[in-house]
């Protein structure tokens, strides 16, 4: 055959390949990369392939597709840029069936399957689909790699949630997962993954879906889950997930508990409470710290300082130690009350008792102390917080100018700012707009424009209403 007949039996190929191809993407069920993520019954289909793209080089050969990156990943990863360049002509036929022929074969070799997965991500721009995702999320879990699979994971739910078409996650990896090795970790990632994004839905559904086929979620899962529904006010919900752990036999923890414990808080039975340490006790956990703290911090919210009190002597005959979150608490439920002498003397037996108090347990005193007009008491704390290498925040700043302001002291207020301001704390503009506006109203406007002189060459900028 003469070179001329050979050149246009090529030409005859590739035109026939093209017309092919061309043909091929317009069908509902082409393994074209063009479109968005795709559902999955798009992302099971197998491309109808031109048997004449076999009498192709193999560079320009779709057929060969999968064989020559394989080789590449398996010669050095460093390999597929130089393979995008001399395949370019094929890669418009990497679609999602061939993404997934290349993950399966790297399944024991997660390195190599993540580099491929990043590469066509990345460097190609290829949309993947959502069994793509699976397969890669199995992969990483199969060899330990928990956080890259939880990363991925994440990042598939986001684009599943904005699709239209929402598909069941839960559903596309129990589909891939008869195709590769998985480990049944995904299913508590996928709950966890849910309930990081505020999915709560998604999650219990999920968490539905798991026990119905006969896996058991981890208790770290399930408490995930917990925290999760407690934190958008989902109250029943978290009673019926701790039902099903004990209908399938999962064992609570004590951070279960303590999650329970904060439900009750928040659903306001407190009333319940002891029934419930009953509880905790006969499943052979004893409340800790966190419980109790909760119970207490709870009752002082209330005003029941008498049962905060009771839960207070409970935990030294049960050998639990108050902390700095306990005798915070306490002095300030006691200063709600106006009984901020009471709060001080508690103030001093926590100090006794070795622990050394922060910025929190001096600001509930000298709140207390400020709303009850002692302004002196306030500001010895002032001094003593600093003595302790405590630095007083714009909190402590606020309470103490706006304790003055009640008195009518502003004099006072202006020095306390200048006094503070000399150990080096930073003053909010918040107190200087207090301070002006009060200057005004007393009806000395030149006071209050000399301040605002001083204080903006520290770069202060009064608010538009503050001139008016």
């Amino acid at each position: 055959m003469t070179r001329a007949s050979l050149n246009a039996l090529n030409q005859s190929l590739v035109n026939s390949a093209n017309f092919y191809g061309n043909f091929i993407s317009k069908l509902p069920f082409s393994s074209s990369s063009a479109s968005s993520l795709q559902t999955i019954e798009n992302s099971q289909c197998k491309p109808l392939l031109n048997p004449l793209y076999n009498l192709l080089p193999e560079t320009r050969n779709p057929n060969k597709i999968v064989d020559l990156i394989s080789s590449s990943l398996k010669q050095n990863n460093s390999q597929l840029t130089l393979l995008q360049n001399h395949i370019k002509p094929l890669i418009p036929h990497l679609g999602c069936h061939e993404i997934t022929r290349v993950l399966l074969r790297f399944q024991s070799d997660c390195s190599s399957a993540l580099t491929f997965f990043n590469w066509v991500k990345n460097d190609l721009g290829i949309k993947l689909s959502s069994h793509n995702y699976c397969y890669i999320v199995h992969i990483l879990a199969w060899s330990k790699n928990f956080s890259l699979a939880m990363n991925l994971l994440c990042e598939l739910i986001d684009f599943v949630k904005d699709c239209s078409n929402c598909e069941d996650l839960f559903e596309s990896l129990v589909s891939c997962s008869k195709d590769c090795n998985f480990d049944p970790v995904v299913f508590d990632m996928l709950i966890k993954g849910y309930v990081r994004k505020g999915m709560v839905k998604e999650a219990i559904r999920t968490f539905t879906n798991v026990l119905e086929v006969g896996y058991l979620p981890s208790v770290i899962t399930c408490n995930c889950l917990l925290n999760g529904l407690l934190r958008l006010n989902f109250i029943d919900q978290c009673w019926l997930v701790y039902e099903e752990m004990g209908r399938v036999g999962i064992r609570p923890n004590s951070y279960t508990f303590n999650i329970l414990t904060n439900v009750f808080c928040k659903d306001g039975n407190v009333d319940k409470v002891n029934e419930f340490l009953e509880r905790m006790e006969e499943e052979g956990f004893d409340p800790d710290l966190v419980t109790y703290n909760t119970l207490i911090s709870s009752y002082c919210r209330k005003e029941r300082l008498d049962d905060a009190f009771y839960l207070y002597r409970i935990m030294y005959r049960r050998g639990v130690v108050p902390d700095l979150v306990s005798y915070t608490a306490l002095m300030n439920g006691l200063c709600k009350e106006g009984r901020v002498r009471e709060a001080h003397q508690l103030f001093h037996r926590m100090v006794h008792r070795g622990l050394n108090p922060d910025i929190v347990s001096y600001n509930t005193l000298i709140s207390g102390y400020c709303k009850e007009g002692r302004m002196q008491e306030s500001k010895s704390l002032v001094h003593e917080m600093i003595g302790n290498g405590i630095s007083p925040d714009s909190f402590t700043c606020r309470v103490l100018v706006e304790g003055y302001g009640k008195q009518g002291r502003l004099v006072s207020a202006l020095n306390l700012v200048v006094e503070l301001r000399r150990f080096g704390v930073s003053i909010s503009s918040s107190i200087y707009d207090f301070l002006i506006v009060s200057l005004c109203r007393e009806d000395r406007p030149f006071a209050a424009k000399n301040i605002l002189g001083r204080i903006s060459q520290d770069g202060y900028v009064p608010k538009p209403d503050i001139y008016n």
